[in-house]
């Protein structure tokens, strides 16, 4: 049974798809960087030892799983104001409370879901819309963008952790 309009209607919805895609482009790409940053630090996470969660290279920085519990605890501060929602927990409630790996790690991908849906929600026309945080107001794809960046700079300093532990980070694995 030939039905013409069947082609004709999935072409139409696959090219409504792409349009919609490229009209929320910012959007997208704020999505995808954050996830790559988000699933190379959960890897990294998984990775380390438990043994050496507490590992320090110097006395005045974090431990590695003082930084995993502090990523974490950023989702929720970074991320809530563009869901519209107040975390009601001490900004470094994780951090302060959380040491073993399993705890951490399952805090960790638990507080990226939670940030995962404000990038899910956000559109290049919500970008623009400006939320209270702190003392100030930033736009939502700023929020966003900050915790990307915030993520990524703790991600560099894991990466180190893992290096100095003998372990190759998730970002190079696939180098190898």
């Amino acid at each position: 049974m030939n039905r013409p309009w069947v082609t004709t209607l999935a072409i139409a919805l696959a090219g409504g798809a792409a349009l919609r895609a490229q009209d929320n482009r910012l959007s997208a790409e704020a999505q995808a960087d954050c996830r790559t940053v988000r699933d190379y630090f959960i890897r990294s996470a998984e990775k380390m030892p438990e043994a050496s969660y507490g590992f320090k290279p110097a006395p005045e920085v974090r431990s590695f799983g003082q930084i995993v519990a502090h990523v974490a605890d950023d989702q929720y501060n970074l991320c809530a104001p563009v869901k519209g929602e107040t975390r009601h927990a001490a900004y470094s409630e994780l951090e302060n409370t959380l040491t073993a790996k399993p705890d951490l790690v399952a805090a960790l991908k638990q507080a990226f879901a939670y940030c995962d849906s404000a990038y899910d929600a956000l559109t290049d026309a919500s970008a623009a819309e400006v939320v209270g945080f702190g003392k100030g107001n930033r736009a939502k794809l700023s929020m966003l963008n900050w915790n990307t960046w915030h993520t990524w700079e703790h991600y560099g300093n894991v990466v180190v952790y893992l290096r100095l532990k003998g372990l190759v980070p998730p970002s190079s694995d696939r180098i190898r």
